[in-house]
């Protein structure tokens, strides 16, 4: 079988998906998770973006090891330098650069013609050339280009040093049978394509993603571009454990094979949307909550006699497995350590110590404590950015003849604060509250609340997408208390929001969202 090289861009084109940017302890722990997964490359970012994006690349580049470590860069000098000075510190470095390709490009957005875009489509190649030998070139809106221009400016890259070229479907515009033919044309004319890597990364403006990335595969590319859940600017990229599980599920039929280790999948799943905020939709292809339920009587009636007759993959496959239990209220430090190095994490003594605590308050009022819960523990305690504002209590209020009411107590810049209010509901009440205390006028544009495991003593997990100034923070807040949850997560985004305030470059990449 043809191994296929599993680019993964979550940490760049994922983190594009409007009010997903993650820190640089967030994206550090996504990075970590990849390589578990066996991902071939991971995107870090884009450098050139902002000094806190370059050294978010540089803090993933010198911690992993396994996996090659890309960097975007336009076709420009400025651009590749920063590029390098973020992962020249990586095992397996990669540059990647990219230029539009396709007329509505060059005519609106680039005001270049053909001859000079393939001028510094190669200048930029042979530049970064110097720095690495693993340079990657993507001809932007590759999919509207003209085929024989793309062929003119692969052959362009090769020839300057490009060891893997990328035809995009940057839009979501191509059907899968029009982009197959593409690929098949260009690997056709392209006099030296069969000494590089030909790769496709494919959008999901028409839900066609997927198809599209494995018609590329079938008509010849050998690397595919994906994310973790799909998620990308608009309606997304496609889906990494979608594309793995349909060439490990049809292997015999596509003679096509990965690295990955397809247990990560649900971890890396259930990590990338706990950082980000963007729930998984129940219906999602092979992550989602109802990928292996069953509810109709006939299904389960098959599934009880013999699980394939309605499930193609098995769900221990990506990870999913009955007995998640592991820690309770009698666990002890050792043991929850242990826990902890088993999910991938590495942790101070300071920061185990703290974080142990919360465990043992969670223990006590939960008999079940499952992977998820530590997850969101470490997110709260270790995965955030420094706090103006904390919450020290929340007194609710409410019922059917009650006006629902809610007392806080905050400590801002560590002074303590209290205050009163009311509302609509109890959330209301107390997102009022915790507004006029800290002197905030943001706009709460999304609210979501997810059980993180089944039972009526689960926790809630509630997030929230808050808006001020253009700047948008999510904010991630969990507890059995549902409204105690949704303060926690007010208060996460709050302060998410005084961090983009006072970096102002992280702000204006947060406004070009």
């Amino acid at each position: 079988m043809d191994q296929i090289i599993i680019f993964d861009t979550t940490l760049r084109d994922g983190e594009q998906s409007p009010g997903a940017s993650m820190n640089a302890a967030e994206k550090l722990r996504l990075a970590v998770q990849l390589e578990r997964l066996g991902v071939d490359v991971m995107e870090a970012g884009f450098p050139a973006a902002s000094p806190g994006d370059l050294e978010a690349v540089r803090l993933i580049a010198s911690r992993i090891r396994n996996a090659q470590v890309a960097a975007l860069a336009r076709a420009s000098k400025e651009d590749i330098d920063k590029a390098w000075a973020a992962i020249r510190d990586a095992a397996h470095p990669r540059i990647h650069i990219f230029i539009a390709t396709s007329d509505i490009h060059l005519e609106h957005k680039l005001r270049m013609t053909r001859p000079q875009v393939l001028k510094a489509a190669a200048e930029a190649v042979r530049y970064a050339k110097s720095f690495t030998e693993n340079v990657e070139f993507s001809a932007e809106d590759g999919s509207r280009s003209d085929p024989d221009f793309l062929c003119q400016i692969f052959q362009a890259a090769v020839e300057a040093g490009a060891t893997t070229v990328n035809l995009p479907d940057t839009v979501g515009y191509a059907m899968p049978e029009e982009y197959g033919a593409l690929i098949c044309y260009v690997l056709k004319h392209t006099p030296d394509i069969h000494k590089v890597i030909l790769s496709v990364h494919c959008h999901n403006d028409l839900g066609l993603a997927t198809a599209n990335s494995l018609a590329g595969l079938k008509a010849g590319a050998r690397q595919v571009e994906v994310t973790i859940n799909g998620i990308g600017e608009r309606a997304g990229n496609t889906s990494l454990e979608e594309v793995v599980m349909a060439l490990y599920t049809r292997r015999e039929l596509v003679g096509l094979t990965t690295r990955i280790n397809t247990r990560e999948i649900h971890p890396a799943s259930r990590l990338v949307s706990m950082i980000t905020g963007i729930v998984v939709q129940p219906n999602k292809a092979v992550v989602g909550a109802n990928a292996f339920a069953h509810e109709a009587g006939i299904h389960q009636d098959g599934v009880l006699k013999n699980r394939m007759t309605y499930e193609i993959m098995e769900p221990e496959t990506i990870g999913l497995s009955a007995n998640r239990l592991v820690l309770g209220k009698h666990s002890g430090r050792h043991a929850f350590k242990n826990k902890l190095a088993e999910l991938g994490y590495d942790l101070s003594d300071k920061d185990l110590n703290r974080l142990f605590e919360r465990f043992k308050e969670l223990a006590d009022k939960r008999k079940e404590i499952l992977d998820e819960d530590i997850e969101v523990l470490v997110a709260e305690e270790i995965l955030r950015v420094p706090d103006k504002f904390e919450l020290d209590y929340l007194t609710v209020v409410t019922g059917t003849v009650a006006v629902p009411t809610a007392t806080v107590k905050l400590r801002i810049d560590g002074v303590e604060a209290q205050g009163a209010g009311f509302g609509v509901g109890p959330i209301d009440a107390t997102f009022n509250t915790i507004g006029k205390m800290t002197h905030t006028r943001s706009k709460l544009v999304r609210f979501s609340i997810n059980a993180i495991s089944g039972g009526t003593d689960a926790q809630g997990e509630v997030t929230v997408r808050l808006q001020e100034n253009g700047l948008v923070a999510l904010g991630k807040g969990a507890d059995p208390d549902i409204f105690i949850a949704s303060a926690k997560a007010y208060v996460n985004g709050l302060n998410r929001l005084e961090y983009l305030k006072n970096n102002p470059s992280l702000s204006a990449e947060q406004r070009a969202l």
